[in-house]
Parts: C-alpha cells; sequence; structure tokens
C-alpha cells in the first residue's frame, strides 16, 4: 500500500477570514494533506469554550488537491470536535491552531481560543501545536515565522510529542528572529482591566483592555523574556494540570 502524506487539522480563533491562518495553511501545505475547520468569525478569548444551547453548523468554503477548508459556527474547541467527527476520514498526524493574531505567551495559554483547539487535539491523542504573533494588526507580516513554523511542524511529526503535552509557540514581531528559546512559562497577571465608558446617564458599559505584569521579567528562561528580546518562545505544555506535589500535604488536611 503507498504511504500516505500526513494529514493535519487548521483550526485558529480568529475566523476563517483572518490573515494568520491563511498563512498557516501556506506555510504547512508542502507537508501534507490539509484539511482546515475555522470559526466563522473571530472567537478570540473563549478558551476551551464549547457551545451548548444552540446547534452548530458548518459548510465547505474551498477544496482543492490535497486541500479542504470548512467555516463553523462554533468555537475553536467546537471546530476540532466537529472536523473529528464529520470531515477528517482518519486521524489526523498534527493538529496546528493559529497563526494567532496576538501574544499567547504566559498566562495568556489559559484564555486563549487558539490554544482551547490546541488542546482538545492534544487530548484526542494527536501532537499538537499552537502558533502565535506577538502583533493584532489584521494586515501582519507573517513571513519571517514561516521558516520556523514548517520546521517545528516537520519535527513534531517525525518526533512525536508526549501524551498530554502539546506546544505553544509565540513570535515576536522581527524582520528576524534570533533563533528558538525553549522556554517555562512568564509569571504574571493582567491588571487595569476594564475602561468604562458613561452610557445614558449614570449607567456605564465596559471594555476589556489592560496591561500584562511580568513579575519575573529578568527570568531569561521565560517566554516573555524570550519575546522580548527577539527569540521564537516555545513552551511545552501539559493538560494535566494536577499539582503532584500538593497531594500528600492536601491528603493530611482529612
Amino acid at each position: 500500500m503507498e504511504n500516505q502524506r500526513p494529514l493535519i487539522l487548521i483550526s485558529n480563533d480568529d475566523g476563517i477570514v483572518a490573515k494568520g491562518i491563511s498563512e498557516l495553511i501556506k506555510f504547512l501545505r508542502p507537508l501534507g494533506e490539509i484539511v482546515v475547520m475555522a470559526p466563522n468569525a473571530p472567537r478570540s478569548g473563549s478558551s476551551a469554550a464549547l457551545t451548548v444551547t444552540e446547534p452548530i453548523h458548518y459548510q465547505l468554503v474551498r477544496k482543492d488537491v490535497g486541500l479542504s477548508v470548512y467555516k463553523c459556527s462554533g468555537t475553536p474547541v467546537d471546530c476540532v470536535k466537529l472536523a473529528f467527527h464529520t470531515v477528517l476520514d482518519r486521524t489526523p498526524d498534527l493538529v496546528v491552531c493559529g497563526v494567532n493574531h496576538g501574544d499567547n505567551s504566559g498566562v495568556n495559554v489559559h484564555f486563549s481560543g487558539t490554544m482551547g483547539g490546541v488542546i482538545e487535539g492534544c487530548l484526542k491523542g494527536v501532537p499538537s501545536i499552537g502558533f502565535s504573533l506577538c502583533s493584532h494588526e489584521p494586515n501582519a507580516d507573517f513571513d519571517p515565522s514561516g521558516p520556523y513554523i514548517r520546521n517545528i511542524a516537520r519535527l513534531v511529526l517525525e518526533k512525536g510529542l508526549p501524551p498530554l503535552t502539546c506546544l505553544n509557540v509565540n513570535f515576536p514581531v522581527a524582520k528576524e528572529m534570533k533563533g528558538i528559546k525553549i522556554c517555562e512559562q512568564s509569571k504574571g497577571d493582567w491588571i487595569n482591566e476594564w475602561e468604562s465608558f458613561a452610557h445614558r446617564g449614570n449607567s456605564h458599559y465596559y471594555w476589556l483592555s489592560g496591561e500584562f505584569r511580568d513579575v519575573d521579567s529578568e527570568n531569561e528562561k521565560n517566554d516573555h523574556w524570550a519575546l522580548e528580546n527577539g527569540y521564537v518562545a516555545i513552551t511545552p505544555i501539559k493538560v494535566d494540570v494536577t499539582d503532584y506535589g500538593f497531594i500528600d500535604e492536601l491528603q493530611t488536611w482529612f
């Protein structure tokens, strides 16, 4: 039997028309067969959200040799789940989400729809990667990240990943990157998160805003430092969030 080319499932949280996912498709097409199932509109910040209050639907957008593109009315996790259930004729060799318009380093991994889709792929036992560029510009330049994206995906296809481990890859905005740093997740949180606007007298409405406060900015091992200094940051993420070190002490409480 003739060897099949690797099958790669692609999704994102910026929506099917975002430049980032078009660039990702372009970068990964040489590596295998591509199936895309992406939200029909932006779903940024959706994390691992599922659509449970209404039905969802999908439709074919484009079909070429080695490429099928679908859009879905759900979240990134819905997209990955639905692709496995409907359009994939076999288990994919790789799940990739992105390229996200915006930084998903540090604690952002918990809010990111991009990484929600990645984690869903990981839970299904498939090596999974999230790619993000530290720019929210709709027409951001993804070209410098292209060779890195293709090489990282190629290596994961070749070597695999440990069970329940996925990769969170972030790119700085730079014409030339200094290389790759394997990083730990930076420690910090978001402050000044809401911007208030007056509305009809004394009432207000709020837009999510804020700034990231890095509490470990001098730590050269973390992803935030790597990005600030022009490196590609690769952070391995474990889906199992059990605090094994605390189990024995917690046992003593009860």
